[in-house]
């Protein structure tokens, strides 16, 4: 524990990417941390340390805090008892309504009633702009908005080395007790009102899916006119006002937060009354980058964007939303590799993280396979490892060699003497 902080009771409840990352962390930090989840199964495995998902550093961290004894894990709220906080880390996904699905939230608010002295509840899950005072009534005892702001595949660097920590709560003391949880943190302390905590995560993932939905608008006007998307978001991103982060073009944004931020935020605004035509297009230039996949791939194999897939063998690198992880939902690779499957093509793919089926992909465990007898290869999600391929051997076994680059990961010069044709994004 750094020197100058105080040790805490906390309870976790969920342990999912945010979760599991919070208690392993906090337990880093020198608090005695017991974090609950449902699953039986899970909760055994990590008794053991044996972490299910994909995060670097995650396994170690959980194991440290397994073997000092500040870290455990339980099925039973009932074990959260006597707990200084409790942050509630549990997914809240899409409903039907295009908000926030509330469901499992509330039956751990419910699960949390029945439970004897617990402290501070910390809200930490992405909810709607209320929900932390609704929280805070329903309990009758203080609840404060502390939003996560961590990436996959770097989840442990994200909350060990934060940019900021938001504090928002109407009870002082409840608020200062959140604070101190993260002491010996090298970041500013942003103590706000619950809502503006609430709304500033929402606004944060929306502000980055509208600026790759506008990078991704601007690769297609590159290839209009023969710029160069990279040297065009090489000069933006000298400007410290734009920054360089989010400026590659690719298939689009996915995973398990933009998408469903995106929507919810979409929903408060329609719920306001506000008309919020930015985010909304940026939804639709999204889903556009999908299809404009697809036509480059018809383009690849017959020579027209109108071409029929038909019967095509595809092969495709990458399913994962992103590199460094081995989540799949709501990944960009996955609906590109949907719409090929829909227009036709026989598709084969790699990718080195993903675990599980995907629907109408035959999963290789070679990424040499990928080119067996294929009419193109698409290189979809940014695994660094798919620049170091024997690409002359993938050339040799495909039936067109041709690749076309949703990452500009390649370097076309290498690939054309590998002997490929190469299709980017924004490149001429």
């Amino acid at each position: 524990m750094p020197d100058g902080t105080h040790s805490y009771e906390v309870g976790v409840v969920g342990a999912g990417y945010v979760g599991l990352t919070s208690a392993a962390c906090l337990a880093h930090l020198g608090h005695r941390v017991t974090c609950v989840d449902v699953d039986g199964e899970k909760v055994a495995r990590l008794r053991r340390a044996d972490v299910p998902i994909e995060e670097p550093g995650l396994p170690a961290l959980v194991g440290e805090g397994l073997g000092r004894g500040v870290l455990r894990f339980s099925t039973e709220f009932a074990d959260l008892a006597g707990t200084d906080a409790v942050l509630l880390c549990v997914p809240t996904p899409t409903g039907d309504d295009g908000g926030a699905d509330l469901r499992a939230f509330d039956r751990a608010l419910g699960a949390l009633a029945r439970t004897p002295r617990t402290g501070v509840v910390v809200v930490k899950s992405t909810v709607p702009v209320g929900t932390t005072a609704r929280t805070q009534r329903e309990l009758g005892r203080p609840a404060v908005s502390n939003p996560e702001f961590l990436r996959e595949g770097h989840a442990v660097h994200d909350f060990l080395h934060p940019d900021r920590i938001v504090v928002g709560g109407t009870d002082p003391a409840a608020a200062e007790l959140v604070a101190r949880l993260y002491a010996g943190l090298d970041a500013p302390v942003l103590r706000t009102a619950p809502a503006s905590a609430e709304l500033a995560k929402y606004a944060s993932n929306a502000f980055l899916a509208l600026k790759v939905s506008y990078v991704n608008v601007l690769a297609e006007l590159c290839e209009r006119y023969g710029a160069d998307i990279g040297e065009v978001t090489g000069t933006m991103g000298r400007d410290d006002r734009i920054g360089g982060a989010f400026l590659a073009p690719g298939p689009g944004w996915g995973g398990s937060c933009l998408p469903k931020d995106t929507r919810a935020l979409l929903r408060a605004a329609d719920d306001a009354g506000v008309d919020f035509a930015v985010l909304d297009g940026a939804v639709a230039a999204n889903a556009h980058q999908r299809e404009r996949v697809v036509t480059k791939v018809r383009e690849a194999v017959t020579g027209s964007p109108h071409g029929s897939l038909r019967g095509a063998r595809v092969g495709l690198l990458g399913l994962t939303f992103k590199a460094g992880t081995d989540d799949v939902r709501e990944s960009p690779a996955v609906a590109v590799a949907h719409r090929l499957a829909a227009a036709g093509a026989h598709l084969t793919g790699y990718d080195p993280g993903a675990s599980g089926p995907v629907d109408g992909v035959q999963l290789v465990d070679d990424p040499v396979l990928v080119a067996k007898d294929a009419a193109c290869i698409v290189l979809l999600t940014e695994w660094p490892q798919f620049r170091e391929l024997d690409w002359p051997q993938l050339a040799g076994l495909a039936e067109q060699a041709t690749v076309v680059d949703c990452r500009n990961l390649l370097d076309p010069a290498a690939l054309a003497e590998a002997g490929f044709g190469y299709r980017g994004l924004g490149r001429s």
